[in-house]
Order: C-alpha cells, then sequence, then structure tokens
C-alpha cells in the first residue's frame, strides 16, 4: 500500500489539463515525474524512467490522443500494463467506451487498474484518491463505467451464486470504494460488509491471502468472466 507522495507519468494533449493535473497532485505532496502529449511518448517515457530504474508508481493518460485521437492512448496503456508489473494504469475518458475498458480489464492483470471520466477530475478528493488507490494496486472504475459493464448478460453466470446484498457490495468494491465506505452507503454495520465480503470471495473460488490483492481479483472476475 503507497502511504506517502505517489510517482506519476501524465499522458494529456491538452496543455492545460495537464498542467492542472501537475499542479493538483504536486500540492498535495504527489510527484509528477513526467508529462507527454501523446501515447508513444508515454510508451518511451515510461521505458526510459524503467531502464533507469525509476518505474512510475501509476500513469494518467487520456483514452484519446494525436495523431487520431481515437485510441492512442488506451492501447499505450494496455501495452504498459503488459511491459512493466508494478505499474498502476489509471485512463481518463470523455465518455465511457466500453470496449476500451473492456481491453484494459482483458488480461486479468491485478495490478492497479482505473477508468475515469473526466468529469471526476472535478472532484479533487475523489480523483487523487483514485490515483492513490491504483498505484497500490487497486481498482478505480467510474460507476458508469461499472454499469455499462456489469449491465451484459454474459456476466448472469458469475452472479448467479451471489445474493442481491453481495452483488451490490461487490459493484461497489469495483468502484473502488473500502468496506467502510461501502457499510455508510448501504447503511449497515462494517462487519456485516466484511461477512458479505468474506462470502463474496468464497463463492468466485478466491483462496485466503492479501485482502487487496483478494479485492482486485474479485473484481477482475467479476468483470471479465
Amino acid at each position: 500500500m503507497v502511504t506517502d507522495g505517489v510517482r506519476v507519468v501524465i499522458a494529456e494533449d491538452s496543455v492545460l489539463l495537464r498542467e492542472g493535473l501537475t499542479r493538483l497532485l504536486t500540492d498535495l505532496g504527489h510527484e509528477v515525474v513526467a508529462g507527454v502529449g501523446d501515447g508513444k511518448a508515454l510508451v518511451r517515457t515510461v521505458a526510459g524512467l524503467a531502464e533507469v530504474g525509476g518505474l512510475p508508481d501509476v500513469v494518467v493518460a487520456d483514452v484519446r490522443m494525436p495523431p487520431t485521437h481515437t485510441d492512442e492512448g488506451v492501447r499505450a496503456a494496455v501495452r504498459l500494463r503488459k511491459e512493466h508489473p508494478g505499474l498502476g494504469v489509471l485512463v481518463l475518458s470523455q465518455y465511457v467506451e466500453e470496449r476500451y475498458a473492456t481491453d484494459l480489464l482483458a488480461d486479468g492483470s491485478t495490478r492497479g487498474i482505473g477508468y475515469l471520466l473526466k468529469d471526476r477530475v472535478a472532484d479533487v478528493r475523489e480523483f487523487v484518491e483514485a490515483v492513490v488507490r491504483v498505484a497500490s494496486g487497486g481498482t478505480a472504475l467510474d460507476p458508469e463505467v461499472v454499469a455499462q459493464l456489469l449491465g451484459r448478460s454474459r456476466k448472469q453466470d458469475v452472479l448467479a451464486g451471489l445474493t442481491p446484498r453481495e452483488r451490490e457490495v461487490l459493484t461497489l468494491m469495483a468502484e473502488g470504494r473500502t468496506n467502510a465506505a461501502i457499510a455508510r452507503r448501504l447503511v449497515v454495520s462494517d462487519g456485516a460488509v466484511e461477512k458479505h465480503v468474506s462470502s463474496i470471495f468464497q463463492k468466485l473460488g478466491l483462496p485466503p491471502g492479501d485482502g487487496n490483492h483478494r479485492r482486485v481479483l474479485a473484481v477482475l472476475k467479476y468483470l471479465n468472466s
């Protein structure tokens, strides 16, 4: 778990937004080690940092970047997840683009992963918490992204063994919420949430182990099945 400032690389072709994110993160004690404006530069920059033993904790990347403004950013993010174990990736998008979210989740990696709508950046606390959570190996999936991914009929086999309350808890886990936050949202006790989470792990066939690791596995199994 990352407890101090995290090291971040930002990939965003809008100079104004890139500088704004840099200022936001540095003001709160985090280190932006590089800022780039396209996917190729992102891949080169991370590779260069890794060569000198300076791999960042997390990359924050726009889905759409030059030259075509289609999927350069997310393709770079998928490549980085394959090439750099331990690197967290948080992508930002103007809209929910299900195919891109699916591409990011397709490798089943338990490294930190996030997909947020750009509107969430306006909530400073929520955005920075998401960056730190992904850097720590957790998930930060926008509620709208989760809703679309879970709306597919192919998810029903995984959900079949879960109670309605367990489905609610797992959906909130996918958004990156802690047990305490889930308890507040559902107006139940922390102990009740812990029991639901334990039951979810058991029903999804996840053996005992590191708590954060199991949470990510549960979310990915839920979304990728």
